[in-house]
């Protein structure tokens, strides 16, 4: 499911409009960025959690060239499902 069908589907499953849908879509999306970026997770009950991972820097290669490089540490987002999820799907 992309981007517009997901605002389709929640348009049919609601009574707001494509238009509203989308909005709605768009500020969520915008407001769990935001909070991940500051460095909080987002917890919505039923669902899961979004939140941030460190993953420290380490030694790679370069594939070309065979020469060892450094890869930066970096903060990567996850989701972790909530057990009502687990336990529909």
């Amino acid at each position: 499911m992309n981007k517009a069908e997901l605002i389709t589907a929640m348009s049919a499953c609601s009574e707001l409009s494509k238009k509203d849908s989308k909005a709605a879509l768009s500020s969520l999306l915008k407001v769990i960025t935001t909070s991940l970026s500051e460095g909080d997770q987002v917890q919505v009950g039923g669902f899961g959690t979004f939140a941030l991972s460190y993953h420290p820097a380490r030694s790679g290669r370069n594939p070309q060239t065979g020469e060892t490089i450094e890869i930066e540490g970096a903060n990567k987002p996850v989701f972790k499902a909530a057990k009502a999820l687990k336990d529909l799907l």
